[in-house]
């Protein structure tokens, strides 16, 4: 067992060493760092597991299950089951420290009539009092509902469903991704109207929460919610954060209507940081420690398996799911692993730097899992549900190029490998699912994207954003010399919102599900445009179009105006931090 004042001592040692060196950036963090967060990591969790008492009567300061239910992780025979108690949601949850019995069950009707199964699990203090029920033994392919019981208060009812049997013949699904909300930026009136769909499956890519304090990340069209503390760095800050976020309505309401497939990005921990390195000047005790309550806070608020609680330095959060043999999803993690970003993390054309062959994004491990497995697919359709930009993107001239380092573009080597083996492999039925960018494209998927006539192994969905980036604009001003620029590139569209799937054998449709506004309530949903992919070599079709009512047209917005509101959201926190600003 690793005694607590060593570690500090040790942390405190490494950390002055650090700080003696000339400048305390992206590039001089030391080797140390992560034997650091696997034994930070440690005593979070496993250290403290089993030291508290069971309160097998509880009784409540207020309701316990503010924040609602979810699934998630769904299998042909199971799906987890979360929730989390908390009746004083933003601030620590209001939670005794004693270990708290919950009863679940699971049942074929939403009466709970016909209950499959039940039981009772303990939501411990180490974990923030959060439930992960893996039920096991339900039927593939079957609607349940379930919900919870906890001294003499029931929790809502969800609704879940479980895969297809593993090769069982399926002939469509339906399923909807999205990413990236800003709390202050916007309503989650998107989350309403996604409740309302018939979908098999949801899959969220990431930035879930944002880290930033009151007002320091500002939407071009203004903030228009407040966050609930300044920056987000300890487990209670983080904590409280995710349960600001999970006491919206609409959120609630689209994780109790189906399933969810979560995996992060940056902003559940910092903005555009790379496995153990920060985004700007923090020590190494700071960033470490902050990772791990990061880390852990995100596991406690999703409905993930135990196969991902943190351990050491690592979170399991890649893995894969089979949709019958219709297609089998990828979810993978490009912030865990990767090498830092190329060029100061500023956009720039490729440079030797960014070029060297011996860069990763996913990490050999994973990298090797991702590709022994499409090796080996025999699925109607392969699928990576990621988080960033993974098709070549020029954002500057024909002359002088601009890439986002943050992207697979700072990674082309890596891509190339992936490119390369679907190329090798004869594959051309390679679905790739992105968020991230806070907007909405469709780009074929190419061997060479320096040839525009090269082989097309595959299409990339991107989504845009629940509300981050505020209420955009049909188009921006750099949509035209972008799309000119990237002849791959079919579709730009600047709306918030979320895609929608419609899946067969032979055919893949994208609808871009948009709102015109997200600074009020009460927007209508419209979808945009849809795109068919269908694996023939022609690339993408645009199916639909439609306009959007009340929706701004064009905006004086461009790329770079997301990554300079980060960037004046750094100068305010540096204020702060200096006592020149105050909340």
């Amino acid at each position: 067992m690793v005694d607590e004042r060593d570690l500090s001592e040790w942390i405190k040692k490494l950390d002055e060493e650090s700080l003696q060196q000339k400048a305390m950036g992206r590039r001089n963090f030391l080797q140390g760092a992560g034997k650091i967060a696997g034994l930070s990591l440690g005593l979070t969790i496993a250290q403290s597991m089993g030291r508290y008492e069971v309160n097998a009567a509880p009784k409540f300061s207020d309701y316990p299950f503010t924040l609602g239910v979810a699934s998630g992780d769904p299998l042909s025979d199971g799906v987890v089951l979360w929730t989390r108690l908390a009746p004083d949601p933003l601030n620590g949850g209001g939670m005794p420290q004693q270990n708290i019995p919950v009863k679940w069950e699971i049942a074929r009707d939403e009466h709970f009539r016909h209950i499959v199964q039940q039981g009772t699990e303990l939501a411990r203090p180490e974990l923030g009092h959060s439930i992960h029920v893996e039920v096991a033994g339900l039927k593939p392919d079957r609607v349940y509902f379930y919900r919870f019981k906890s001294g003499n208060e029931f929790s809502p009812a969800g609704k879940t469903k479980t895969l297809p049997a593993i090769g069982a013949s399926v002939s469509s699904m339906t399923f909807a991704f999205a990413s990236c909300q800003q709390y202050e930026h916007g309503y989650f009136t998107a989350y309403k109207h996604m409740a309302k769909e018939d979908l098999d499956l949801v899959f969220h890519l990431g930035d879930y929460i944002y880290e930033y304090g009151p007002n320091e990340y500002i939407s071009a069209s203004g903030n228009t919610r407040t966050h609930n503390s300044p920056e987000i760095i300890t487990l209670e800050d983080y904590r409280n954060r995710y349960a600001q976020y999970r006491s919206d309505p609409n959120l609630k309401s689209a994780h109790a209507a189906f399933p969810w497939v979560v995996t992060w990005d940056d902003h559940e921990v910092e903005n555009n940081y790379a496995n153990l390195t920060p985004e700007k000047g923090q020590s190494v005790e700071a960033f470490v420690t902050r990772r791990a309550a990061a880390y852990q806070a995100y596991y406690e608020h999703m409905p993930l398996r135990k196969t991902s609680l943190p351990h050491g330095a690592d979170m399991q959060i890649y893995r894969n799911f089979s949709y019958g043999d219709l297609a089998s999803f990828y979810v993978l993690d490009t912030r865990q692993y990767r090498d830092d970003q190329a060029n100061d993390d500023k956009s720039s054309p490729q440079t030797e730097e960014s070029l060297d062959p011996k860069r990763t994004l996913l990490g050999k491990e994973q990298e090797e899992w991702l590709l022994g497995n499409l090796g080996g697919s025999d699925y109607k359709w392969n699928v990576l549900a990621q988080q960033i930009f993974l098709a070549q993107r020029n954002y500057g001239t024909s002359t002088a190029s601009k890439f986002s380092m943050d992207s697979w573009d700072g990674y082309p080597a890596a891509r190339q490998r992936v490119t390369d083996f679907a190329k090798n492999e004869d594959i051309n039925n390679l679905i790739v699912l992105t968020g991230d960018v806070h907007a909405s494209w469709a780009s074929n998927l190419l061997t060479d994207y320096n040839e525009p006539n090269s082989g097309i192994i595959g299409a990339e969905f991107v989504g845009t954003s629940i509300t981050s980036g505020g209420n955009g604009a049909d188009k921006r001003s750099d949509t035209d010399r972008i799309l000119s620029l990237n002849p791959h590139i079919k579709f730009f569209n600047d709306y918030r919102g979320y895609v929608r799937c419609r899946v067969t054998p032979e055919r893949w449709q994208a609808d871009y599900r948009v709102l015109p506004f997200v600074t009020e309530p009460g927007a209508d949903i419209s979808t945009r445009a849809s795109f068919v992919y269908e694996k023939d070599q022609t690339g993408l079709k645009k199916v639909s179009s439609t306009t959007v009512p009340q929706g701004v047209r064009k905006s004086d917005e461009i790329e770079e105006d997301r990554q300079q509101a980060h960037t004046r959201a750094h100068e305010k926190q540096k204020d702060k931090k200096r006592g020149k600003v105050t909340n």
